[in-house]
């Protein structure tokens, strides 16, 4: 008996004990609405960041209608209280009739300035809508930021990053969306990390990060993620505890599993991208958050679990994404792309509930961790 109860004392100590991750509050918060807090007939493409002052910012795309390559705005609101409530959306940036996709934010934490990266694509033009290829012709896609100083409040002039950014052979190139990442450990601590796909004139799709070092001046792009009988799409990162960058990524084809690679050298070269059996993907985007756990660090994951968009699953790895401690089905029912922040005693998910007029929020508690 006495060895029995050493037995379970030793397994209870090796053996990992988790909060059970909950919805705080009673319901969601509306931060962008088609018709009501919005001019535009349709909204989707969350983005979230919490910035080094404690400000949630949140950004859309406010589209003219119902369709990926509309006409749209880049819409921002903030929070000053950890999303309870939210300012009036405001237009951070519009280009006539062309469409401004796949927002992902950053922030350099040295110098506070808040990025947001976005593709455009000129007025009337498509996906798959035979556009040129390369940076120099300006009637095809273009890579941009904006940037803030004052947490979101007001938004730069767009910068031109195609020249640098955007392959020779892409027709589309597009960020996130969600947010990027900078490295906290390693050679390249400091480093801003802000994950892309491109699209080549044979629809096929790749994975590659572009990077900065001296705090977003300027931009170079990683190598592809080596890919073997499958193409990723939409994507995100997340440093691991040991400073490895995590890529988690929604297939273009493949199995139905997202794709994941790794990088040890701050995203300049990946390791061959997998499938990850744990990961059913429904082909949606999904969303990548690092949190500390104590000592170490957390890698959290959110997307749709359920045969096609719903069942918002969050994961838990404590392992750097190689396997999942923990799943939670936190948002029974349709739910599609989502995007992650740290808020007090939590998580904060701007999400939308597969739907293209509403994008919403909710605070996750219950996560036994130090999540600010």
């Amino acid at each position: 008996m006495e060895r029995l109860i050493l037995l379970l004392a030793a397994l209870a100590c090796a053996t990992p004990i988790f909060a059970q991750p909950t919805l705080a509050g009673d319901a969601s918060v509306a931060v962008f609405e088609a018709k009501k807090n919005l001019s535009h007939a349709s909204v989707r493409i969350p983005a979230l960041l919490r910035t080094k002052n404690g400000t949630l910012i949140a950004v859309a795309e406010a589209r003219d209608k119902a369709t990926d390559q509309a006409g749209n705005d880049l819409v921002v609101a903030t929070s000053k209280d950890d999303g309870v409530t939210w300012s009036k959306p405001r237009v951070a940036y519009d280009q006539g009739q062309d469409s401004c996709n796949n927002p992902c934010l950053v922030q350099d934490a040295r110098s506070g300035r808040v990025f947001i990266f976005f593709q455009t694509f000129p007025a009337g033009a498509h996906e798959f809508g035979g556009l040129p290829a390369g940076p120099a012709d300006p009637k095809g896609t273009r890579c941009w930021y904006l940037a803030s100083d004052d947490d979101g409040a007001t938004w730069s002039k767009p910068t031109d990053v195609s020249a640098s950014l955007k392959p020779a052979h892409a027709v589309t190139v597009a960020s996130g969306p969600g947010i990027g990442i900078q490295l906290r450990r390693g050679p390249v601590a400091g480093r801003l990390v802000i994950p892309f796909n491109s699209q080549d004139t044979k629809r096929n799709f790749v994975n590659w990060v572009a990077y900065s070092d001296d705090g977003g001046k300027t931009w170079q792009r990683g190598a592809e993620v080596p890919q073997r009988d499958m193409q990723l799409n939409e994507v995100q990162v997340a440093e691991t505890g040991d400073g490895s960058v995590y890529l988690n990524s929604r297939r273009w084809k493949g199995s139905a599993l997202r794709k994941t690679s790794w990088s040890k050298d701050g995203g300049e070269t990946w390791s061959p991208a997998a499938d990850d059996a744990a990961l059913p993907e429904p082909t949606c985007q999904g969303s990548l958050l690092t949190l500390p756990a104590g000592a170490k660090s957390a890698v959290f994951f959110l997307n749709p679990a359920g045969k096609g968009r719903a069942n918002g699953t969050l994961r838990r790895s404590d392992d750097g994404g190689r396997t999942w401690a923990e799943s939670t089905l936190l948002f029974p029912g349709p739910f599609a792309y989502s995007s992650m922040a740290p808020v007090a005693g939590g998580i904060g998910v701007l999400y939308e509930p597969n739907s293209n007029t509403v994008v919403l929020f909710r605070r996750v508690t219950g996560l036994g961790l130090d999540a600010r």
